[in-house]
């Protein structure tokens, strides 16, 4: 060979060697390592990215039909008849049902109606055996698959897939949009959101290795050496199904299919993935491999549900008395009652129900239903670097905005990226989302009612919730409403079950309004004197019975030595706690004589829960808790600094169609995260506090606030209409008692709403918004005394404002403004248009923002601006806080900046019209202002009356407590402190069963990992440097020519300079 040919010969082993060892190192797959890897390296590096889309609709004429108690199938068909023989409708049909709940009684039925189903609704409603008609829901789910160059993901990161519809063609706008669930659906994510999720979390640390075995950094093995394995325990998994004789699972006792498919297999992966976290015995372990699994196919292979197939499908789940039902899957209608009474009905029996929170975090207020049910655990993800995973939703719940505040979720957290599970024809991939970390916990819920089977009925729904709780570990830096209680401690859960006694417990434990990070947004603002009162919602867990009630009321106990005193306590609460849970609402404001005090006060609430007696009880069974609380209160804060938000007049979804502000976000079109300045308008309310203002919320109307003591009414992306009495109540504040408003716009016009409303082509049914943007027409209402007006036309863009970018998105224009007020334009698309006719087209001189000094000695003034997509966290691009600055600062300080008088330039265009309320609209089926039963009219209902605080008479006590709370308050009356240890943390590795070999021997049962436990990383490393070294050595060596023999002649010895060869 010559020495070319040697040389490329050793070049190309050398690159081979190279090759294969990149490929062991970065491949991560758990097949075969070299199956993704190519020898042309030249070619682009292609990924594959899946991720869901969904599709969602109400059911043409399909209504479920709930009846007060279990009947027969003719039974319940006779009682239809009876109802529907009155009803002017005669075209009418019973659905049947064919699954394996129908030789069982039921309490629904599925009707078909056809014509005007109005009268045969109404007809239904009437009937005395009926408890509630509500119409069919449909989701569809979409798994895409796509190949993602390299150079390509970093572009894709950087702008939302769906954002730009000017490139295509008109039907673009027009088509079924890819919406947001509004019924269940499946919470997986790809396996490619774990790397980017860390990349927000800065800075140099040593990485924890990804485990192989997610039952081992939980410890289930210490249970399992104690010879629990979940034996006895009946675990149903709701998802897509099950392959018979998977060699994973031992104990798949039922598959049952839901659905229209003749089939009980799995077709897509996930539900075996699901079941392989909870039982699997091989390979990649789950928590209970010997739990008796049920499992329940939900979804057909084209991903489609209906709510009627999981109502049947959790009769049969009741009816198998199974102990654990695990739903990966999760959607925001909390108003979809049926579904909503049967969890509830489900966890009455017994069931403990773990439901996965949901995937849309970062964003606050996007809970998913049923995991944000009192009864239900929610479970949020985490990495394994102990952070809150990005794509786990994060609390409030919404229930109870606009006029109250929300609940803590998520329950627990646990691990959610990078899990590994059973795969669909066996071996083990790994997936993330909290639809992973749902079973996690479903798995080690199952492990646990093993373990204490000997406690009988003291281990029920609500003592698992609150052994989980009472037993997780809290996380640093990370706030309740990311968290709950913490991360899932398995191994004190279990010790906390061990002991338990039948009580009630309360979530949070304490209200420790001081205490930040963890507190947040409580521990963000202290209190004071005058300002609107602070709403904490405390969830009561009741381990001792299904049912319950608060025995008389909830005591204030001020502590005098640490100035209880100075602070006053309301309550409202639950008159039943059913099943397993109520509220206890605790609203909190200072008193009178703390208006220029500064400091600390502190007391608890005491009640006591009663509920029935059980097994051999003679007496009812009693619980009563403390509830230690802890405020900061300063003197009342100038009138300049005190900011009013309004949440009265915000709507969201559900249960009415109001459209996201963003028309270009088509994969996520309902405004469902409750507006709130602790949900989506979160990074706003953080800015306006950093910048020293107080932020107060008003869930009430205009006539219950008193304007003197605020600078600047809020109105941001309002859905809601407006009283007459607000109307006027608003027009005297701003020119009496010096109140200004800034009134934050989004985009209204029929054309494009029309243009934008759902259509499913299987079930023909339109769904048409019942707003815009916001509800202009209610605003130009409100505005109209001082020839103020946003117009029907919608716009969007780029400019500049000083040195300052804003990016408009979905945006309206002013139509009019009074002739001495300020008003700033710009050259804008006409988005509006490019949405009705798909023709994009510029309009110069758009009137963008207006700013305007009331006339009069005393009055407020008024900013209009015509984007909210700049303070809202649900689609922000680019915040406009500075320009909200600016606009404070000309409201509370007359202060009007430079950069904005200098773009005055005149009044808006004439030619800009004003909107109309859209016809036919359904705004008066969700509104609190608008008559329901008056159709096609603008009609209010009576003014309701302002809230009034009827605060607790106070019972001091002479006592002090300590200041870190935390540290001396559980969630349940067990020190876990001096529980008895069980077992060690450390234990040796014991595989469920004798003849499963461990795949992971070497695994650390925790997570935490110090430097010695890379240590094997390290040599590997620098053994295969070494290799590679030799072989480049090797290579040179050869590459050099060999010389030709010839007889030596004699020359002189000279010393020469050798070259060492490099790499």
């Amino acid at each position: 060979m010559s020495a070319s040919g040697k040389k490329h010969g050793c070049r190309w082993r050398r690159d081979w060697v190279l090759f294969w060892l990149s490929c062991l190192l970065v491949n991560s797959s758990d097949e075969t390592p070299f199956e993704n890897c190519t020898r042309n390296s030249s070619s682009p590096s292609v990924a594959r990215e899946s991720f869901f889309n969904y599709k969602t609709s109400v059911v043409e004429n399909e209504y479920i039909v709930v009846f007060n108690g279990y009947y027969t199938t003719s039974a319940r068909d006779g009682y239809v008849m009876s109802a529907l023989a009155l009803s002017s409708d005669n075209s009418w049909k019973i659905i049947p049902r064919h699954n394996p709940a129908s030789d069982y009684p039921s309490d629904f039925s599925l009707v078909k109606l056809k014509g005007d189903t109005s009268s045969g609704v109404d007809s239904l409603k009437r009937h005395p055996k009926v408890r509630s008609v509500t119409p069919q829901k449909r989701v569809e789910r979409f798994l895409k698959s796509i190949e993602v160059k390299e150079d390509e993901l970093k572009k894709e990161s950087e702008r939302d897939a769906d954002a730009d519809c000017a490139e295509q063609d008109v039907g673009c706008w027009s088509q079924v949009w890819s919406a947001r669930r509004t019924t269940r659906s499946s919470l997986a994510l790809s396996h490619s959101l774990i790397q980017s999720q860390l990349r927000h979390n800065p800075g140099r640390r040593i990485l924890r290795s990804v485990p192989r075995q997610i039952v081992h950094v939980l410890q289930a093995d210490v249970l399992w050496s104690m010879g629990h394995t979940g034996d006895g325990v009946k675990v149903a998994i709701f998802d897509t199904g099950l392959p018979k004789n998977h060699p994973h699972f031992r104990k798949v006792m039922d598959r049952t299919n839901w659905t229209e498919e003749k089939t009980l297999d799995d077709g897509l992966g996930h539900g075996t993935f699901v079941a392989g976290v909870v039982a699997s015995s091989r390979e990649c372990l789950g928590f209970a491999p010997d739990a008796e699994l049920h499992i329940f196919r939900v979804f057909t292979n084209s991903q489609v549900s209906y709510t009627s197939w999981f109502l049947d499908a959790f009769n049969y789940a009741i009816l198998k008395k199974v102990s654990v039902l695990n739903l990966s899957i999760g959607g925001p209608d909390f108003m979809d009652q049926p579904f909503v009474d049967k969890v509830w009905e489900l966890t009455a029996n017994g069931v403990v129900m773990v439901s996965a929170i949901g995937n849309d975090g970062p964003l606050y207020g996007t809970l998913n239903n049923p995991a944000d049910q009192m009864d239900v655990i929610g479970v949020g993800g985490i990495n394994f670097e102990d952070h809150i995973a990005r794509f786990s939703s994060r609390g409030m719940t919404t229930w109870e905005l606009p006029g109250g505040y929300g609940r803590v979720k998520p329950d627990v957290v646990t691990y959610g990226s990078g899990v590994r599970g059973s795969s669909l024809k066996g071996g083990c991939r790994s997936l993330s989302g909290t639809s992973v970390a749902s079973p996690v916990v479903a798995g080690a819920v199952s492990l646990l009612l093993s373990a204490v089977k000997h406690r009988g009925n003291s281990v029920n729904p609500a003592s698992v919730k609150q052994a989980l709780m009472a037993s997780a570990r809290r996380l640093p830096g990370f706030n309740i409403f990311e968290q709950g209680q913490g991360k899932l401690d398995l191994i004190k859960a279990y010790q906390i079950l061990s002991n338990y006694k039948p009580q009630a417990s309360l979530s949070p434990a304490y209200i420790d309004l001081t205490e930040c990070p963890y507190m947040w947004p409580y521990c963000t603002q202290p209190l004071y004197y005058g300002g609107m009162p602070t709403i904490v919602n405390i969830t009561i867990l009741n381990g001792m019975g299904v049912t319950g009630q608060i025995e008389g009321k909830p005591t204030w106990h001020p502590y005098l030595p640490q100035n209880g005193d100075y602070i006053q306590v309301e309550f409202s609460y639950s008159s039943v706690l059913w099943p397993w849970s109520g509220y206890l609402a605790v609203v909190i404001t200072p008193a009178k004589k703390a208006e220029s005090w500064e400091g600390i006060a502190q007391g608890h609430v005491s009640l006591t829960v009663i509920s029935p007696p059980q097994e051999s009880d003679i007496e009812p069974r009693r619980s009563t808790i403390k509830l230690p609380v802890r405020v900061k209160i300063i003197p009342t804060p100038p009138r300049s600094k005190r900011l009013l938000w309004d949440q009265f007049h915000n709507l969201r979804y559900p249960s009415g169609y109001f459209p996201r502000d963003n028309l270009k976000m088509r994969n996520d079109p309902l405004d469902w995260n409750g507006d709130h300045i602790h949900t989506n308008f979160k990074d706003m309310y953080m800015h306006l506090r950093n910048a020293g203002y107080f932020v107060e919320v008003l869930g009430a109307p205009f006539t219950c606030f008193d304007a003197t003591k605020y600078n600047t009414l809020l109105l941001v992306d309002s859905e809601e209409e407006y009283f007459a009495e607000e109307v006027t109540k608003l027009r005297e504040d701003v020119e009496e008692r010096g109140l200004s408003v800034i009134v934050v716009g989004d985009w209204f016009n029929v054309p494009v709403m029309r243009k934008i409303k759902f259509y499913d082509e299987n079930t023909r049914q339109w769904w048409m918004p019942d707003t815009g943007g916001v509800n202009v027409p209610a605003i130009n209402s409100l505005l109209s005394h001082w020839n103020m007006a946003f117009s029907d036309q919608v716009y969007e863009g780029e400019f500049t404002i000083g040195d300052n970018k804003v990016l408009y998105s979905s945006g309206t224009s002013i139509a009019s403004f009074p002739n001495d007020g300020l008003v700033i334009k710009e050259k804008l698309n006409h988005q509006g248009n490019e949405v009705v006719t798909g023709e994009t087209k510029a309009e110069e001189d758009v009137a963008i923002l207006g700013l305007y000094q009331v006339p009069g000695p005393q009055s407020g003034r008024i900013v209009l601006y015509g984007d909210s997509n700049c303070l809202d966290n649900a689609h922000m691009e680019k915040d406009c806080f500075w320009l909200l600055d600016l606009l404070i600062d000309f409201t509370a300080n007359r202060v009007l900046s430079p950069v904005l008088k200098d773009l005055s330039s005149g009044p808006p265009k004439h030619s800009e019209s004003v909107p109309e309320r859209m016809d036919g609209n359904h705004l008066h089926k969700y509104s609190k202002v608008l008559d329901a039963t008056q159709l096609g009219a603008i009609e209010t209902v009576p003014l309701p009356d302002c809230p009034k605080q009827a605060w607790s008479k106070p019972e001091p006590l002479n006592i002090t407590a300590p200041e870190n709370l935390h540290k001396q308050r559980w969630l349940l009356s067990v020190n876990l402190d001096q529980l008895p240890v069980i077992v060690p943390r450390h234990v040796q590795r014991v595989a469920p069963y004798p003849d499963v070999a461990d795949s992971d021997p070497d695994e650390l049962p925790a997570v935490n990992m110090s430097v010695l436990s890379t240590l094997p990383m390290y040599v590997v490393f620098f053994s295969t440097l070494i290799v590679v070294y030799c072989a480049v050595l090797s290579c040179r060596a050869h590459r050099k020519p060999r010389a030709k023999k010839h007889k030596p002649k004699p020359q002189r010895m000279t010393v020469t300079r050798t070259k060492l060869p490099y790499v």
